[in-house]
């Protein structure tokens, strides 16, 4: 039988991804102490991977594709094919960026300012380029976690990975440059995306993967209407498309069915019911295909 190697990221990512993949129609079950997960997919295996080390083990052909970061792809160098970027992360559906900070009393101002400065983060080699290309030069240390707590007494600045901010302002620090933007991408081996099977497995996972992140944010309404309230209602509803109008049994009115984002969601309902609209169901998606 033919069968696809996939990374899931292990750590921050974890969970998230495991949500996504169950939005997807996959469902992931982990042990606590293996790094073998069970999927419910015959022609898939599962290997819990760190996004550090996804890049190189999805290069090297021992797992086929992997879930990892923008940023590990490319501190890693790694010669990957990149199929799809997913945007979502621990907290929320956005992109997290990798920031310069520093003390909130320190001198430094702008990434002019950290000539012979010392600087300590995970993500050196991108960090390293960064500062090369602004004719920068500066000791860059790799910093085995707990980062935040190594500026001022050990370090000048660091370059960390934020979604929010809030951890690096309780920390009494503040954000200088942003060094780059990373968002979640689906990557593949060479070999295995020049393999007609394993590239059309991979890439009905890109399909369902970016319905299940569409879908997070949006919702399925259903609503009757008459006849005469049809005009009214149809100029409130905003549709992904059009929405689907079905004419009701001996021609009393209207089924509309539209999918919407759920923050609109909210907002016109009250309005929908006002405009005529009866019997309003509001129900969650899991993929949202476009």
């Amino acid at each position: 039988m033919n069968k696809l190697c996939l990374g899931l990221p292990k750590g921050s990512l974890q969970e998230a991804t495991i949500d996504m993949l169950k939005k997807a129609g996959y469902t992931v079950i982990v042990s606590a102490r293996s790094y073998y997960p069970t999927i419910d997919d015959d022609e898939i295996s599962v290997r819990l991977i760190r996004p550090q080390d996804m890049p190189r083990y999805v290069e090297k052909g021992i797992v086929d594709a992997g879930l990892t970061g923008a940023d590990w792809v490319k501190e890693a160098g790694s010669d990957v094919k990149v199929v799809v970027s997913l945007v979502y992360a621990k907290r929320q559906l956005t992109k997290v960026k990798w920031v310069l900070a520093v003390p909130e009393n320190s001198d430094i101002r702008s990434v002019n300012d950290l000539q012979g400065k010392k600087i300590a983060t995970e993500l050196v080699n991108v960090t390293r380029q960064y500062l090369a290309e602004r004719g920068i030069v500066a000791d860059v240390e790799f910093s085995h976690g707990a980062t935040e707590a190594k500026a001022p007494d050990l370090v000048d600045a660091i370059v960390e990975l934020t979604e929010t901010g809030s951890s690096l302002r309780a920390n009494k620090l503040r954000i200088v440059e942003n060094i780059m933007e990373s968002s979640t991408l689906l990557i593949a081996n060479p070999d295995s995306w020049v393999n007609e099977w394993k590239r059309t497995k991979i890439e009905n996972l890109a399909m369902l993967f970016e319905g299940a992140i569409i879908a997070r944010e949006k919702v399925g309404l259903k609503m009757n209407v008459s006849n005469e309230s049809l005009d009214q209602v149809l100029k409130k509803l905003p549709a992904l498309r059009k929405p689907t109008i079905s004419t009701l049994a001996e021609g009393v009115g209207y089924a509309i069915e539209t999918v919407l984002d759920e923050t609109i969601a909210r907002k016109i309902t009250p309005e929908l019911k006002r405009a005529g609209a009866e019997g309003i169901i509001e129900y969650p998606l899991n993929k949202v295909i476009l």
